[in-house]
């Protein structure tokens, strides 16, 4: 099939890193038409990283010259940009959450069923989620009892992300809460089931910033979930477990991309193709974007819809508001 044309808007973090993906493993399902960034700097940077990509003027250009718009800038401005997209004619491709005013969320949510937009949870085109998928069908778990999701950091940002930290370590748009363990509540909820908040902790000791601990008990149906957050309680820059477990064993999601089996004989043991997060990253992304593809022609996709990413963003709100 001829491959659709994406423009990007935000050239930061998550916006160069589906633009080199695009480039340089998913030609065939995508052609980037234009980028641009509000930032001179960043427009710079781009020019200069990828020379003949056409770097636009304006985000009414992007959307002008493209099928499908992907939206990687700041979280508060997600929802005009998608806006005008979809005004536009074009396919929408969202990062997550879908805004800070969770007012707005839910009307834009209503506003926009059946359009073509969708949300940027990766675990939708994880390969390591369909192994999970495969052995919960097969019975590795038995009637899931618990399930168990813990996120930590050694800091926050991460190292890779310092160029972000102006919103990033913001109570108003960032944190690990919004950027981190929403994934694993897109999990839960692609794999156990719709879920609610029953009560929830969030701990913000210094001004200014962004949380630094968070504890929660969610319920999946009647499944218990409990979730764990924490900065600074650990070396590892991100380390991170999904971990489900029932009467027949357990099986777990480990550092974003390692699916592993509690076998009979006590030990985690990992899915024979389980690769690190940095080899699979490419494969995963490679994913999405042929899903974009194929949600940007009206087709069938498994990315996450916008009442998936306001389940998510419904709840980590209302955790970072338990203080």
């Amino acid at each position: 099939m001829t491959a659709i044309k994406l423009g990007i808007l935000g050239a930061g973090i998550m916006g160069e890193r589906l633009l080199r993906a695009a480039l340089e493993h998913a030609a065939d399902a995508v052609r980037v038409t234009g980028i641009w960034d509000p930032a001179e700097a960043a427009r710079a940077r781009v020019a200069g990283s990828f020379p003949g990509l056409p770097v636009a003027g304006s985000a009414a250009d992007v959307i002008e010259n493209c099928d499908c718009v992907y939206i990687a800038s700041p979280p508060a401005t997600h929802l005009a940009h998608a806006r005008a997209g979809l005004a536009a004619g074009r396919a929408v491709f969202c990062e997550k959450p879908l805004a800070v005013d969770l007012a707005d969320a839910r009307a834009f949510a209503a506003d926009t069923r059946g359009a073509r937009i969708a949300v940027n949870f990766p675990m939708a085109s994880s390969l390591a989620v369909v192994q999970l998928r495969d052995w919960i069908a097969q019975g590795a778990v038995g009637a899931p009892r618990t399930l168990d999701i813990e996120v930590a950091f050694a800091a926050w940002p991460r190292g890779w992300q310092r160029g972000a930290v102006s919103w990033l370590d913001r109570p108003e748009q960032g944190g690990f809460t919004r950027e981190v363990l929403s994934h694993f509540l897109f999990l839960t909820g692609r794999l156990a089931g719709p879920f609610r908040l029953e009560h929830a902790f969030a701990a913000f000791p210094e001004p200014g910033r962004s949380e630094r601990c968070v504890r929660a008990q969610l319920r999946a149906g009647t499944l218990p979930v409990t979730v764990l957050g924490s900065v600074g309680t650990m070396a590892k820059d991100d380390h991170n477990t999904w971990t489900l477990q029932g009467p027949n064993g357990a099986v777990r999601l480990r550092d974003w991309a390692i699916a592993e089996r509690l076998d009979a004989d006590g030990d985690w043991h990992a899915s024979p193709d389980a690769m690190p997060n940095e080899r699979a990253r490419p494969l995963v992304l490679r994913r999405q974007l042929e899903a974009v593809a194929a949600m940007t022609r009206g087709e069938a996709h498994p990315l996450a819809t916008v009442a998936e990413a306001l389940a998510v963003q419904e709840v980590v709100e209302a955790i970072l508001a338990a203080r």
